[in-house]
């Protein structure tokens, strides 16, 4: 399938003329086009660097066979279209254009203790790539690509490190990136890839860049 890389932590699946998009956020100033050629959108949390509200409410309108995926705490963002709207938990299985996804994981990573902790949920893609949100929760599964978040104030690299060597995956794609600058994201990259602390290698696609997972 391919895995088109997106702004942060948004990444489009196709295959076979049939796609999703997952974490369409505010950062991406064209959340509007990255979501229309999309059967759905599955979000991980309620975080505005995930969700464009503006642009999901925008298509519900325009296209009502368009449905959405998420933690039900999120429902609240897209009331004048809860039809359109599925509340998913851990241990649920969606079918979504011949795309068999599973659900991991409960709980946001811990900004601070001061911070109530939301919900976040991990999806994942045919049984191979794994999208974390924001949590470094390991599924009970063999992943081949690991969609991993490298910067955030909810975490520090070496956790990013630990999960890559929990998980053990085959290959790792950066994603949750944008607080970095260019030097951070090769530094990032070096620190956590083949040659660095997890022995796996780890690829940097840029924005609006594909590659085959």
């Amino acid at each position: 399938m391919k895995l088109t890389k997106y702004e942060h932590a948004c990444v489009v699946f196709e295959e076979e003329g049939a796609s999703f998009v997952i974490d369409p956020g505010s950062f991406s100033p064209d959340a509007g086009t990255i979501i229309a050629g999309a059967e759905a959108i599955l979000l991980t949390h309620e975080h505005f660097d995930h969700v464009n509200e503006a642009a999901i409410n925008a298509a519900l309108a325009e296209r009502p066979e368009l449905r959405v995926y998420g933690p039900a705490a999120t429902s609240g963002m897209f009331g004048s279209h809860l039809g359109q709207f599925t509340a998913v938990a851990a241990g649920d299985l969606l079918e979504i254009g011949g795309f068999g996804i599973t659900v991991h994981g409960h709980t946001h990573a811990v900004i601070h203790p001061d911070i109530p902790p939301v919900a976040n949920v991990g999806y994942l893609i045919d049984g191979t790539v794994y999208h974390p949100g924001d949590a470094y929760f390991v599924p009970d599964a063999s992943i081949e690509t690991l969609l991993l978040p490298t910067s955030g104030p909810w975490m520090k690299l070496g956790e990013a490190a630990d999960y890559v060597r929990a998980v053990q995956p085959e290959r790792v794609v950066q994603i949750h990136e944008m607080l970095l600058s260019d030097i951070g994201v090769n530094v990032t990259a070096s620190l956590l890839g083949e040659n660095g602390l997890t022995g796996i290698p780890l690829t940097v696609v840029q924005v609006g860049e594909s590659l085959t997972v």
